[in-house]
């Protein structure tokens, strides 16, 4: 029995918590700790030594966020077991979580097993909607077991280790990010600093206006999202085009994939 589990985590928008946070229900660890990167500005900074680990990431255009590799920096194990999870908008999730794999494994994580998981696009809208409403219920219980499979690999001591993951090395060109940011609409506006609270960039402040700065903003959406009143739109045309190729190519319905 796994008696503890550290849950470590980017997620701007809950959509790689919830997947974490079933996978770790479905592994029936006795005491599990969050370690909730997003907010967390100066990263983490600790060894693990017991337990298990699960790590998870959104995906940014088949890459690991950068923004998470710079919170990990002076993380480290003991060669404590490592799941890998990956969120990604249903189009691919490339060499993320083969980058995933590379980093962990030279912080002394041993990875035992991976997903790739899909979630609500940050580009999404209710008019051009890309995987909304995901994970849904199917996608949550199908994480729940998840985690039991991998449980009973470990009880069983079954399975390649590490297992096979698809992706490439060297990883494909990292997309640019900065210079584009969500937009606030100042007669929707309140001022209520929701955008500020939730930003894992720390780029938005709040005073008489939002103020956003877009050259270090890497465009997860969350104070799209999570604005109570509507007033925060991304509708750069850059943004805008690639948002009307992902409801053209990438509509269909994909499911997880595990690799054990």
């Amino acid at each position: 029995m796994i008696t503890k589990t550290h849950l470590i985590y980017f997620s701007p928008t809950k959509t790689t918590k919830k997947i974490v946070e079933q996978i770790a229900a479905g592994l029936g660890s006795l005491d599990s700790e969050h370690h909730d990167l997003t907010r967390m500005d100066a990263g983490l900074d600790m060894q693990f030594v017991d337990g298990l680990a699960i790590i998870g990431i959104p995906v940014y255009a088949g890459r690991v966020p950068e923004i998470f590799l710079n919170r990990i920096q002076n993380l480290s194990a003991a060669g404590i077991p490592a799941v890998l999870v990956a969120l990604y908008g249903n189009r691919e999730f490339e060499d993320a979580l083969v980058e995933l794999r590379d980093v962990v494994t030279s912080k002394g994580f041993t990875v035992i097993a991976a997903g790739a998981f899909v979630g609500e696009h940050s580009y999404s809208t209710g008019k051009q909607p890309i995987a909304a409403n995901r994970p849904d219920v199917a996608d949550l219980q199908n994480a729940k077991e998840y985690g039991t499979a991998i449980a009973k690999q470990l009880n069983e001591n079954i399975g390649a280790f590490p297992p096979e993951i698809p992706g490439g090395v060297p990883y494909k060109e990292r997309a640019p990010l900065g210079g584009i940011a969500p937009e606030t609409n100042r007669e929707l506006c309140t001022l209520c600093a929701t955008c500020a609270k939730v930003c894992p960039a720390f780029v938005i402040r709040v005073d008489r206006d939002v103020i956003t700065e877009a050259d270090n903003c890497i465009m997860c959406c969350a104070c799209v999202k999570y604005c109570p009143e509507k007033a925060r739109e991304m509708k750069h045309p850059v943004v805008e085009a690639r948002r009307e190729m992902l409801v053209k190519n990438c509509s269909k319905r994909k499911e997880p994939e595990y690799f054990l």
